[in-house]
């Protein structure tokens, strides 16, 4: 039977503080600060210097899986908080213009396809939505929150008993950025 190496390390750039307190990590950067509590899984998290040590003891496949699964989140919290995230989305319409609002934590979809009430799509977290022209901008430090934002839009501008090969009118991700110049 083979041994399975379950030991990940990630490297924490200069500009970037981080806490490791049990399975909790917190990493704090120019872009803001995230926290996020690991302690479901069965690894162990340490901070030596400048690395972070993500281990699993006597792991099977299951948990040799988590820590490289922990390591790629801890990797996106850092590229979270000194670059960001930005999810460029185009509004597609062929007769009715679309027009998107955003309000509070809710995205307002008005005159999609010709209908009089507006579809709505929920924002998550922390994400900041905004139009241009017919651009959707979301942007964020969670890479998580970000991208469900942009599927919740893509996903309200579903449009259902009719062929998607000829109504392709709706709200669509073009372009997916590290990075919150947009």
């Amino acid at each position: 039977m083979q041994a399975i190496e379950a030991v990940k390390t990630v490297e924490v750039p200069d500009d970037v503080e981080v806490q490791v307190k049990g399975r909790i990590v917190t990493v704090k950067g120019e872009k803001g600060t995230f926290t996020r509590n690991f302690s479901k899984a069965p690894v162990t998290i340490e901070l030596d210097e400048k690395t972070i040590r993500v281990q699993a003891n006597w792991p099977r496949k299951r948990e040799a899986a988590l820590v490289g699964t922990i390591s790629s989140h801890i990797q996106n919290m850092i590229v979270g908080v000194t670059k960001g995230f930005t999810y460029k989305m185009k509004i597609v319409f062929s007769h009715f213009p679309i027009s998107v609002k955003v309000k509070e934590n809710t995205v307002l979809i008005e005159n999609f396809t010709g209908e009089r009430s507006s579809r709505k799509a929920r924002i998550m977290g922390d994400a900041k939505v905004s139009t241009k022209g017919d651009d959707v901008i979301v942007q964020g430090i969670n890479i998580e929150d970000v991208s469900q934002t942009a599927a919740n839009i893509q996903r309200a501008t579903k449009i259902k008993k009719k062929d998607p090969r000829v109504f392709l009118d709706g709200i669509y991700v073009s372009e997916r950025l590290e990075g919150m110049e947009a």
